[in-house]
């Protein structure tokens, strides 16, 4: 049984989160890379991998959560409300030797995400309540 984790917050840049929704997340989450559903604003939901962690192929030094949206928008989403429900863990962050063997990790992440969404029991998170965002709601979390 997956827990599932609904996040929704305005966009710093592009689709990270800001440190006040990382510093937030649950203290017993494990850094690594996760899959489930995303939506920007009131839009459609998508497929998603996110990354909870350091990222220690760059080096950082503080924890950061990078949502990939598995779909191209014609238009940059910055400040934009981003709905995310996580509903699974793909595996644990590490570091790689070259920047090829982080793409292709990344690109490896992806395509398994994709299977497991495509599961029953993830599909029906994709309909929940939680992503009837009200067109109402502004941006930076009101």
């Amino acid at each position: 049984m997956y827990r599932w984790i609904p996040v929704n917050t305005s966009l710093a840049s592009q689709a990270n989160f800001p440190e006040q929704v990382v510093d937030n997340l649950p203290a017993d989450i494990s850094t690594g890379i996760y899959y489930g559903w995303a939506s920007v604003g009131s839009g459609d939901v998508h497929k998603m991998v996110v990354s909870i962690g350091w990222n220690p192929y760059y080096k950082n030094t503080k924890k950061s959560v990078e949502t990939h949206i598995m779909h191209t928008f014609k238009e940059d989403f910055y400040g934009e409300i981003l709905n995310v429900a996580i509903v699974g863990y793909l595996r644990p962050e590490k570091n790689f030797d070259s920047l090829e063997s982080l793409i292709s990790a990344i690109q490896g992440d992806i395509e398994e995400a994709k299977k497991q969404l495509d599961l029953p029991e993830h599909l029906k998170i994709k309909e929940d309540s939680f992503f009837q965002v009200s067109k109402s709601k502004t941006m930076n979390g009101h």
